[in-house]
């Protein structure tokens, strides 16, 4: 007698339909509601596989979903078992497994905590084929089963169209990444480093990191005749070399991958190039037989005038810790901080604001010189356009994975971070002249973000961290993290906030 078919798992939270899919149809995405079909893994190829034997055959690949930023982010995960073991725990069943049901858990980093995310495994398809992300082999669904987990999270595919990789990095890895403006890079290359900024940003400096981080460029405005860079894409640093031109000179070359995943470039280190006649024909050969597909290579001046931004994500160590993208050290301490802005208490605005002085103030300590983190990550404001019960229970603090029959829209207002050093005779809390006074170290995004944040290299003394809105009157939560190296044991006080939090390295304290 033959046995009963197992019925799989259909996740009624996130269903089959266009409700997983869309959320206004305002994106290009919107032409193709009704072609696109729902497909299990086993219903696209014979022989599906969760991960792939090579690597390569695993690389991603952006379909027709504008989510750059987050495929840029997943790469990390190929860098690290680690990483990619946390984000997809080890042992679900596969197709193959008796134990199969349709189903896949992840984790996403949100907000402090690690949640797990079930999705049933039914993905979009155009024609029989995966329509969005997939990887460099189509038997091979880790990405897009991520992809369709993160989808969840935020509460459609089409939530997903345009992002932050900083953003993407955050909540894949459970670390922080930093951005660096390759326009400031080279209006300040040759300058002396200002006081409590970090190390002097090169493109060199990458070399030390390629190995280490996950390492992003954007385009964030087009460029003329240059089409195949897009508007606000993002792509992966795959690699850097640095040869000895014919010449004599020190090239440093950079492959970059397009996640469009087709070879498009047509600048002077494309194959056949009039690049290539300034190395070694034995290098060129040797480089250009690494390109993979949608990979090419750029030299350090083209990179810094086509490209607007690089994303690098910090090292995590097996212990959990962030890891120093600059001395490799663990900052193994690390403190968090809830804040808010108030209307009419403590919504300063931005430093053109008179208001400003009002804004919260974090209070740290560095004991000695120190390679201090300090990152704000604002929680986003919620507008409910579902079910009321959703509300209420965002209100308790309650954790939920958000989903279309209760979805709550939600965005991020532009937020800056500014660190002033306190002078020995100014050491009370009170914030007079704050206006005046001009920041050791200001972080400021380029457009509206989840997280600023900041490596810096503080010399001992007191200072004032005060995070910010751009309009006064502003209202939002956030949370101040500050990490750093305690060689020293620490020293823990029983003090609640308001009061000083000591530490052997640092105190820090909020006020309003």
């Amino acid at each position: 007698m033959r046995a009963p078919a197992r019925e799989l798992f259909r996740d009624a939270d996130f269903p089959a339909s266009d409700s997983s899919l869309f959320s206004s149809f305002s994106t290009p995405l919107a032409q193709f509601r009704e072609d696109i079909t729902w497909r299990r893994p086993q219903e696209i190829c014979a022989t599906p596989r969760l991960f792939a034997d090579n690597p390569l055959d695993g690389q991603v690949k952006q379909g027709l979903l504008g989510d750059c930023w987050l495929l840029c982010a997943c790469a990390a995960l190929q860098k690290s078992q680690q990483l990619l073991d946390q984000v997809f725990p080890p042992g679900q069943p596969s197709w193959r497994d008796h134990t199969y049901r349709g189903s896949f858990t992840c984790r996403i980093w949100q907000f402090g905590h690690w949640l797990e995310v079930t999705i049933d495994d039914r993905l979009p398809c155009l024609a029989g084929r995966l329509c969005f992300s997939r990887c460099q082999r189509e038997d091979v669904f880790w990405l897009p089963l991520l992809e369709k987990v993160y989808a969840k999270v935020y509460g459609s595919y089409e939530h997903l169209w345009a992002g932050q990789v900083a953003d993407a990095l955050v909540d894949l890895t459970g670390g922080l990444a930093e951005r660096w403006s390759l326009k400031d890079l080279v209006r300040t290359s040759g300058q002396q480093d200002r006081p409590g900024g970090s190390e002097h940003r090169t493109c060199r400096q990458l070399l030390s990191l390629k190995d280490r981080c996950l390492i992003s460029c954007s385009v964030l405005s087009p460029r003329a005749g240059v089409r195949e860079l897009g508007e606000f894409h993002a792509f992966i640093v795959s690699d850097l070399r640095e040869l000895q031109g014919r010449a004599g000179q020190s090239l440093l070359l950079l492959r970059i991958q397009n996640p469009w995943g087709r070879r498009c470039w047509q600048g002077p280190w494309r194959e056949g190039g009039e690049g290539w006649s300034q190395v070694d024909p034995a290098d060129e050969s040797e480089l250009l037989s690494q390109l993979q597909e949608g990979e090419f290579w750029v030299e350090e001046e083209e990179f810094l005038r086509e490209f607007d931004e690089v994303t690098v994500g910090f090292p995590i160590t097996e212990a959990g810790y962030l890891q120093s993208l600059y001395s490799e050290k663990a900052l193994c301490h690390t403190q968090e901080l809830p804040g808010a802005w108030v209307k009419g208490q403590s919504a300063g605005g931005c430093r053109n604001n008179s208001g400003f002085p009002s804004n919260p103030k974090f209070w740290l300590r560095v004991s000695e010189p120190s390679e201090v983190f300090v990152a704000v990550l604002q929680r986003p404001r919620v507008r409910a356009t579902g079910r009321a019960g959703r509300a209420r229970a965002l209100a308790r603090g309650e954790c939920a994975v958000r989903s279309p029959a209760s979805f709550l829209s939600e965005d991020y207002q532009a937020v800056g971070l500014h660190i002033w050093k306190v002078p020995v005779d100014r050491g009370s809390r009170s914030s007079p002249g704050l206006l005046l006074q001009e920041p050791v170290l200001s972080c400021v995004p380029h457009r509206y973000a989840q997280e600023v944040s900041r490596l810096c290299h503080l010399s001992a003394g007191t200072y004032r961290i005060v995070p910010s809105t751009y309009l006064p009157d502003t209202e939002g939560a956030f949370t101040v993290t500050i990490a750093t190296r305690i060689d020293r044991r620490s020293i823990h006080s029983q003090e609640r906030l308001g009061q000083l939090l000591q530490e052997a390295s640092f105190m820090a304290v909020m006020k309003t």
